[in-house]
């Protein structure tokens, strides 16, 4: 039963790649340039543009099943070449952003809604994982924790409950591995709220960092991610990060369910990056 996996230069893609390795499943890694991966001795690398269908045919190749990231743009050309390739399974990486009341109203939600109706519209089983907020989200302040910055923020009181990465790799190898576990759908989240404020003095604990935050407007804060993300995404987050101000975020138990253990705490995952918020 040999399985693809997309996005391996990804932090969820890799790890799945080595879980899955590691437990004796047959795996092919894939990524845009399969000669930028380094997948685990004896695991091959394969290029799989999702933005560029002349990839998929060779990729898909001998293919049981799919760890997916949720690329819309080719999406039904990747499910045709996936039936021809006689792929069964496929676990996609959406997001919990679907879950709001009106999904195609936020760019985020929306890209993800149109890669899980295309495939619930197809005969191969999929399996959606649907996670919150990624505890790496948090890298993006290590830059103030190094230099000594307060770390802006628009809506410090906006709730989240961030899931760690790793998390997300061991749900996907037990829906990947597990028959029983799939054709569903789960919300994986981490096992606590906590506000974007309360998440930066978590990350100042486990790193010995002192560091203030900084609350800034919303149109401060996306003329300062305008390099780095696209306005809609940030017009997206900030729309979502307003109607959660001071409500403590959703907690959900699909990690548990895939995996068996309860989802890892963010305390746990600033502990073992800690290194990346010191100066």
């Amino acid at each position: 039963m040999l399985t693809l996996v997309t996005g391996c230069r990804g932090r969820v893609g890799s790890a799945l790649t080595a879980l899955l390795h590691q437990g004796g499943h047959p795996v092919r890694a894939a990524s845009r340039n399969a000669a930028e991966l380094t997948p685990p001795p004896g695991v091959p690398a394969v290029t799989c543009d999702l933005g560029d269908p002349h990839t998929f045919p060779e990729a898909l190749k001998g293919v049981d099943s799919v760890f997916l990231y949720a690329e819309p743009a080719h999406i039904d050309a990747f499910l045709t070449a996936a039936q021809e390739a006689g792929v069964r399974h496929i676990v996609l990486l959406s997001s919990s952003s679907v879950l709001a009341p009106d999904p195609a109203d936020n760019p985020i939600a929306a890209s993800h809604q149109a890669v899980e109706q295309a495939l619930l519209a197809s005969p191969l089983t999929a399996t959606l994982l649907r996670p919150g907020a990624f505890a790496t989200n948090a890298y993006g302040w290590a830059g103030s924790f190094r230099s000594g910055r307060p770390v802006d923020l628009p809506y410090p009181r906006s709730g989240g409950s961030p899931i760690d990465e790793a998390d997300i790799a061991e749900a996907a190898c037990a829906a990947l591995t597990d028959p029983a576990l799939q054709g569903a759908a789960y919300h994986l989240t981490g096992p606590e709220s906590l506000s974007a404020a309360e998440q930066v003095r978590v990350l100042a604990e486990a790193s010995g960092t002192p560091v203030t935050v900084n609350e800034v407007s919303p149109a401060a804060w996306k003329e300062a991610m305008a390099p780095f993300m696209p306005a809609e995404v940030a017009e997206g987050l900030l729309s979502y990060w307003a109607i959660t101000d001071g409500i403590p975020a959703e907690v959900a138990d699909g990690v548990e369910k895939l995996t068996g253990h309860p989802a890892r705490t963010f305390a746990d995952w600033a502990a073992g990056h800690a290194a990346a918020f010191r100066p």
